[in-house]
């Protein structure tokens, strides 16, 4: 059983499960310095609501993936690649979207949540509502991403939801070192490196869409005679060729395969492939370039999380370095 192929997932989840942690640790601290420990079932609510909502909609996603795959069973070699290709794209947005955007608002973050909590607190009648919706959109909200990361590589089986399970219990076990046993990490360079790794990984991700596309168009051109055109550069003479992607970049299968030890691992957390194309190379830097490029520039913009987060009895405020 390869479980290479839930390192990806396993970082993503770990990332995202600690920002709701972070959250979820805020909202119980402002709630017991307030006296309103008694809304506590809310935020528990939210969490266990948020998590399950996050498995129907993969369910949803298994579901989908299976009826249009169904629907047309001679273009199944072409539906299925396709759909991977676009759960990718998808993916790729909402994860880029996330590291960048979420990392320049990531400061303002306890402030954010402050004023939600006390406004909710504001209207006594509907308080433990307004806890639930934070909490719920705080889960919804991580629990999606990684849920179209894995849906994007659904013909890996259950070992990517195996890692996604593993990272979410390592973000909770973090939730309650910080939260509940005082413990101190330095937060700011925990998501620096988790920034890092998703950087390299969702890279990944748009060299393994590009495949996704080729392989979907190739097996449409083969299927389907007035398609032949589409493929605008296959090498009839060779058996390693491309539909779309162009020439071969390099060819590293005899010195470090990639479905084998170690390559599999550098496949799955740097996006290395042992036969990469020129439209592949291309993709995966200029994504280095651009939302690599973005997101370094938020780290220098200024910080990104305080460096240590420690929760007492008595105040909510990060600790001072």
């Amino acid at each position: 059983m390869n479980f290479s192929t839930a390192l990806p997932t396993f970082v993503i989840t770990l990332r995202e499960g600690v920002e709701a942690a972070l959250v979820v640790g805020i909202v119980l601290a402002l709630l017991k310095k307030a006296k309103q420990s008694r809304l506590n079932i809310w935020v528990y609510a939210g969490i266990a609501v948020g998590i399950v909502v996050s498995a129907l909609i993969g369910v949803l996603f298994s579901w989908l993936i299976k009826v249009l795959g169904a629907a047309n069973p001679q273009y199944t070699p072409v539906v299925e690649p396709m759909l991977e290709g676009v759960f990718s794209v998808l993916a790729i947005a909402m994860l880029s979207w996330m590291l960048i955007w979420m990392t320049k608002q990531a400061r303002y973050m306890k402030a954010q949540v402050e004023g939600a909590v006390n406004q909710a607190l504001v209207n006594n009648s509907q308080a433990g509502w307004g806890v639930f919706s934070l909490i719920l959109v705080a889960v919804v909200r991580e629990g999606f991403e990684t849920v179209l990361f894995v849906a994007a590589n659904f013909q890996q089986g259950l070992i990517p939801t195996i890692g996604a399970l593993a990272g979410l219990a390592t973000a909770a076990a973090i939730g309650v070192g910080l939260f509940k046993l005082g413990v101190k990490i330095n937060i700011r360079q925990f998501f620096q490196v988790m920034g890092v790794l998703l950087v390299l990984i969702v890279a990944g991700l748009v060299v393994s869409a590009l495949k996704h596309f080729d392989d979907a168009f190739a097996n449409l051109a083969l299927s389907n005679r007035a398609a032949e055109s589409l493929c605008f550069y296959y090498e009839h003479f060779t058996k390693i060729h491309s539909c779309i992607l162009g020439p071969m970049v390099w060819n590293t299968s005899t010195v470090l395969p990639d479905e084998e030890f170690p390559g599999i691992v550098f496949k799955s957390l740097f996006g290395y492939r042992d036969n990469l194309y020129l439209v592949q190379a291309v993709g995966y830097l200029t994504f280095l370039l651009t939302v690599g490029g973005l997101y370094f520039r938020s780290l220098t913009g200024g910080s990104v999380k305080p460096n240590h987060i420690a929760i007492d009895k008595k105040s909510v405020s990060p600790a001072k370095d």
